[in-house]
């Protein structure tokens, strides 16, 4: 039906075999992914971040799903992403920022990001003022091992630098390096 262009214009992401809408973003929304963008840029660089764009699903939701991450950051940028979407093993951390959708981001969107392989998965979330930080994927379950929860007072490492949770929730400078 993509190929048709039946949805030619519509914004909406396909999980589990439904259509999802992907509705206009609150300022709140927006303004948090720019903070992550500038964030993610600083630790990786501009060649490997991937911001609303498509990435595979798992061999077994491949059918069915097609997630678009709000951010995403590779392991590497590869020139075959010119023919494929990226696979969740390729990806070092996908980031979900969680407005009115925490409920899905913290279990479907959670299960399908470990079923692809997605080693590092986080979820702001703007209206709990919280990170939800999924680590140590276990491929023979497809889940992770390690479920964290940091309060806007708190800090997460990431790629050796320490991320003030409030300075992605806020207009607060973020670290420089």
């Amino acid at each position: 039906m993509l190929d048709a262009g039946v949805f030619h214009g519509q914004r909406f992401e396909l999980v589990d075999g439904d259509l999802i809408d992907k509705m206009g973003q609150k300022p709140s929304h927006a303004a948090a992914i720019q903070r992550l963008v500038d964030l993610l840029i600083l630790l990786f660089g501009t060649p490997r971040l991937r911001v609303q764009l498509p990435m595979e699903a798992g061999l077994a939701d491949r059918e069915t799903s097609m997630p678009e991450p709000d951010l995403a950051v590779l392991g590497e940028a590869k020139d075959d992403y010119e023919e494929r979407h990226p696979r969740g093993e390729e990806m070092t951390i996908v980031v979900e920022v969680a407005d009115t959708t925490i409920r899905p981001d913290l279990t479907r969107k959670r299960d399908l990001y470990a079923a692809a392989g997605v080693r590092e998965y986080w979820v702001l979330d703007l209206q709990g003022r919280r990170m939800v930080v999924h680590r140590d994927l276990n491929r023979a379950s497809t889940g992770y091992a390690s479920i964290q929860s940091y309060a806007e007072d708190e800090a997460v490492d990431l790629a050796g630098q320490s991320v003030k949770i409030a300075a992605l929730l806020s207009k607060k400078q973020l670290p420089h390096q």
